[in-house]
């Protein structure tokens, strides 16, 4: 569904975070917010793909809203006796929002004595929404089994009011569960930076390493004096207090964004932008409070 170009910002977010990786390995190594300064390094390298994909899905959502609009108007055009191809080029004039360029391409390609089947799926395919293609893909078949298209128009902007309406129904319902889940999802950071930074040192120090499991009380460096001393030290550290509960509120975030998302917005994509927030907000959280444990 979304075809994003690569372009010179992507370039540039890219080179800045390798930048502030190396400034990072260079003037942060051994200081205790290097971990943290990564995944500000990371965000600002993948933040523009993010922000595009958004975006994308903005553009997306404005379309399929204003195309039961166009539907709309098409049919009225037709049933006043116009033919089809003439319809698009009547209500062509119209503002429609974000499907107003795309309709305005439409009408100019009829006019320039493209067959109005070709045109309508050119019109699908740039738009490249899949609402709107197999609405347009039912008013081709329609159109060359020579069927009435008045009334084929009629059902999808009927079919179309409807998917609208039931979307809205179910944004609405649910947006006080998002917030919730956000709210839970705090709540818990909260507790494992409590637990983490004041109950398992306080364990610790109270009963000796009696019953404490000294791999995860052990506060593990990571060390880059070579690379075997890397990944020996780097799995030291997953397996550590510190690595187990990054790894755990990382995980967590994660799929309570793809929840989230599938049951906000029905789709992963949703789901996928729910997941970037909280993870990266559970990766900078956790490795901040533990640069201060």
């Amino acid at each position: 569904m979304f075809n994003l170009k690569f372009g010179a910002k992507h370039k540039v977010s890219i080179a800045l975070g390798v930048l502030l990786i190396a400034a990072d390995f260079f003037f942060f190594r051994d200081k205790p917010w290097f971990i943290p300064f990564i995944a500000v390094a990371v965000t600002v390298a993948w933040l523009p793909f993010w922000l595009g994909v958004l975006a994308e899905k903005k553009r997306q959502k404005g379309l399929e809203e204003r195309f039961p609009d166009f539907v709309r108007n098409l049919t009225g055009a037709i049933k006043s006796g116009m033919p089809a191809a003439q319809s698009v080029v009547h209500i062509s004039d119209t503002d429609y929002g974000a499907l107003t360029p795309y309709i305005r391409k439409l009408a100019n390609q009829i006019e320039w004595a493209i067959p109005f089947h070709k045109a309508i799926l050119n019109f699908g395919r740039e738009t490249n929404n899949p609402i709107i293609k197999r609405a347009l893909a039912t008013v081709i078949q329609a159109e060359q089994a020579g069927g009435n298209i008045e009334d084929v128009l009629t059902s999808i902007t009927d079919s179309l009011l409807q998917i609208k309406r039931i979307k809205e129904e179910r944004r609405s319902s649910i947006h006080g569960q998002v917030m919730q889940s956000y709210i839970i999802f705090f709540v818990f950071l909260g507790v494992m930076m409590i637990i983490q930074n004041l109950l398992i040192p306080y364990m610790s120090k109270l009963g000796g390493t009696e019953g404490v499991n000294t791999a995860l009380t052990e506060k593990v460096s990571i060390t880059f004096s070579s690379a075997a001393a890397f990944f020996s030290s780097f799995f030291a550290w997953l397996v550590s207090l510190h690595g187990v509960f990054l790894m755990m509120s990382v995980i967590q975030g994660f799929f309570a964004g793809i929840v989230l998302g599938k049951l906000s917005e029905g789709d992963l994509t949703s789901g996928l932008k729910h997941s970037l927030i909280l993870g990266t907000l559970a990766f900078v959280i956790i490795t901040f409070a533990q640069s201060f444990a």
